[in-house]
């Protein structure tokens, strides 16, 4: 069996189940801080599963005039009630999974409390979510922008996507596991990491271990 890399991530909110897997394999992360802010990316965006099906969830973010801001400075917009939407879509979705009352009152003050920056909002939840999964990825912000990656790590900050997922095979192939609308999507892959908790609980654990071993 290989080992696994170090690994370069972005920023992700409630990130899917291939980013977790590269956090708890990795034995050592860089959270990129320093890059330019993009949309439509895993920075503020989420799927998740619904009786109709994969729906998306997005973090409005502050306009910057078009001028490129960097990930740490990117502030979370108050737009559209947003929180309010979020944990309702979340509730819906998920409220008939085996674990969804169990780690409700985990996830409900993230969309109580505001946030200004969206770098935080989402640290805080990544790592309160490995938390109750159960395991302490080693992580760091980076201090400056990191190019080309440093020998010993791999480049995973645009891999992950929502539209063009490029993550190497050799680091991620999903264990299937159960899902409450599994009888009318079939088995849904790389969905936020909120499906796999709410769905399996602590079993999480055995599932991004099986899906991130490297062979």
């Amino acid at each position: 069996m290989q080992e696994h890399p170090n690994v370069l991530l972005s920023t992700a909110y409630l990130a899917p189940i291939s980013y977790y897997c590269q956090l708890y394999a990795a034995p050592f992360t860089c959270m990129e801080q320093h890059d330019h802010y993009l949309k439509q990316t895993y920075r503020n965006r989420c799927l998740i599963a619904t009786s109709g099906g994969v729906m998306p969830l997005t973090i409005p973010t502050e306009s910057n005039n078009g001028n490129k801001c960097l990930v740490r400075d990117v502030r979370i917009s108050d737009h559209g009630n947003w929180r309010h939407t979020h944990w309702n879509a979340l509730e819906s979705a998920y409220r008939q999974t085996p674990f969804f009352e169990y780690y409700a009152d985990d996830f409900r003050p993230f969309f109580q409390k505001r946030y200004d920056f969206l770098l935080d909002f989402n640290e805080e939840l990544r790592q309160m979510v490995c938390s109750l999964i159960g395991f302490t990825p080693r992580v760091e912000l980076t201090t400056e922008y990191i190019h080309p990656s440093p020998e010993g790590f791999i480049d995973l900050r645009e891999a992950i996507h929502p539209k063009r997922n490029s993550l190497p095979s050799a680091l991620f192939h999903i264990t299937p596991y159960y899902q409450v609308f599994a009888d009318r999507h079939g088995f849904l892959p790389d969905l936020s990491i909120v499906d796999l908790l709410f769905n399996m609980g602590p079993e999480s654990l055995l599932v991004l271990r099986d899906s991130s071993t490297m062979v």
